[in-house]
């Protein structure tokens, strides 16, 4: 019984609901039977005391808490007996079951009030029972919800709730620490007002994508409570009841002030390296245009220079003296040297402005064909080559067996004092996936600390007297390896001869 009058359910540690053990049959109808004596004996007990008309309160009362605590089987038991019993010991003649037909209307009407306050207990337990589980679930979801706050207060990310007309319902300890608001001021404040927000596009568009949804995302810019403008990245979603009703709204936010700023600048720093790109472009188209063109305006009175020099070498050779001879010897090798150093300009100046035409070279074929273009070079030297296994390349065949060209003729001309010269021809792989291919000579060598000034235009490490040369044959070699996307690059020391690589990634 006492398990039984604690009525409403109780919650574990772990907040789940536990209800009280039902009473069993036995329990319940010996409740019913309990009841009905204890009210009999009391009312006999106290009319032996001259309390008159006490019988029916205390058996009603017999019948109610049999129907409280033992539902509608234990009552109807109770009122049966309750019955028999008010019969018995109360109604003319005493201890018999007999009724009068005087006494009927007065056992009736008992019958039917002790009926109804059985239906009346049965209801009201049944009411009370549901009016306690509820208030349970209610405390149930209020811990759990408790609980749930408790955990988002934890994160220091932006959370907060609002409901569908953006009022403010929860705000979490990040929103304070983002916004500068403490949830006291923001809750029950609309959101868009409290913070100002602007949006990337029209909020009617956004309301509707959300309903449609049931999430939206994009970045939004607000106002904190000091008076500062952040940008954040909102993601909303939408909360809906049982019926599939919106009911509320989720949003979290993620400060992205500082990326948003440095995109910017990037993309600020983009544009204006366009405009220098582009600028550099025409400036550079303009200087290659002006080699051109200046390469080929030179030629004629470089050519006149030449010829009239000739005309007048074979005119006045026999009258001169061996120096005017000499001069007239130099105007010519000047005139000469002249007019390679255009040629090589115009060559360098091809490679800055044609187009590179990919495709996958063999190597090696590109190595003989440049020892073929090489050989009148190499007329009456002792030169020892060695060549080993070279792979394929991609990209352009005319450009590669240029570079090759330059660079076997520079180191035919730099070993040009060995009385046996030893060339070496060979690839290795790189680092970075790419093929690295060394061209090695037992030469004269360079000082490294010249290196910086070896790959550019109209640069020598040698004077013309001992080794001639226009300076441009290793700019051109740069040139295309770059546009290839590798590098070149040499290693020497002075006497001790040179190694020149180029890197190309592979096929």
């Amino acid at each position: 019984m006492n398990q039984a009058s604690n009525g409403a359910r109780q919650v574990t540690s772990e907040g789940k609901p536990q209800f009280p053990t039902p009473l069993s049959a036995i329990q319940r109808y010996g409740l019913a039977v309990l009841s009905v004596a204890l009210a009999l004996g009391a009312a006999l007990l106290l009319e032996r005391f001259r309390f008159r008309d006490v019988e029916v309160p205390l058996l009603l009362f017999a019948v109610a808490v049999s129907a409280w605590y033992g539902g509608a089987g234990a009552a109807v038991t109770a009122l049966v007996l309750s019955c028999l019993g008010f019969a018995y010991f109360f109604v003319e003649p005493i201890y018999s079951f007999y009724i009068g037909r005087s006494d009927l209307p007065y056992f009736l009407a008992f019958a039917a009030f002790a009926s109804l306050v059985t239906w009346f207990s049965t209801v009201r337990r049944r009411v009370e029972q549901e009016l306690r589980r509820a208030r349970d679930e209610l405390q149930i979801e209020v811990a759990e919800r408790t609980r749930q706050a408790s955990l988002l207060n934890l994160t220091h990310d932006t959370v907060f709730v609002r409901d569908m007309d953006n009022v403010v319902a929860y705000w979490n300890r990040g929103a304070q620490e983002l916004y500068g608001w403490t949830s006291e001021e923001a809750i029950g404040k609309r959101s868009h007002d409290l913070l100002g927000t602007v949006f990337p596009a029209p909020s009617e568009d956004i309301r509707e994508e959300l309903l449609r949804t049931g999430r939206w995302e994009g970045e939004v810019k607000r106002t904190k409570a000091n008076g500062t403008e952040v940008v954040v990245s909102s993601r909303w979603s939408l909360q809906s009841d049982d019926q599939g009703r919106p009911t509320a709204i989720l949003e979290t936010n993620n400060d992205i002030t500082d990326r948003k700023r440095r995109e910017d600048e990037i993309e600020r720093l983009n544009q204006e390296l366009a405009g220098r790109s582009a600028e550099l472009a025409g400036t550079n188209k303009e200087l290659e245009a002006f080699a051109y063109s200046v390469s080929h305006d030179l030629r004629a009175p470089l050519r006149h220079m030449a010829g009239y020099t000739e005309l007048l070498q074979k005119r006045t050779s026999a009258a001169l003296d061996e120096k005017s001879r000499h001069y007239m010897a130099m105007i010519l090798e000047s005139a000469k040297r002249m007019g390679n150093l255009i040629d090589d300009l115009l060559s360098f100046s091809r490679i800055g402005r044609a187009e590179t035409q990919k495709t996958v070279v063999s190597l090696e074929q590109l190595v003989k064909e440049a020892l073929n273009e090489v050989r009148q070079e190499t007329a009456g030297r002792n030169i020892v080559w060695k060549i080993g296994a070279l792979p394929n390349f991609y990209g352009d065949r005319s450009m590669l067996r240029l570079a090759l060209v330059n660079l076997l003729s520079n180191a035919i001309k730099f070993t040009r004092t060995r009385a046996q010269a030893e060339i070496e021809v060979a690839s290795t792989d790189g680092d970075k996936g790419e093929t690295v291919v060394f061209i090695r000579d037992n030469g004269v060598g360079f000082d490294m600390k010249y290196v910086n000034k070896l790959f550019g235009v109209f640069q020598r490490l040698h004077q013309s007297s001992a080794f001639e040369g226009t300076g441009i044959g290793l700019a051109t070699v740069q040139r295309i390896i770059h546009r290839h996307g590798g590098k070149v690059w040499a290693e020497s020391l002075v006497d001790g001869g040179a190694t020149f690589y180029f890197s190309v990634p592979k096929p």
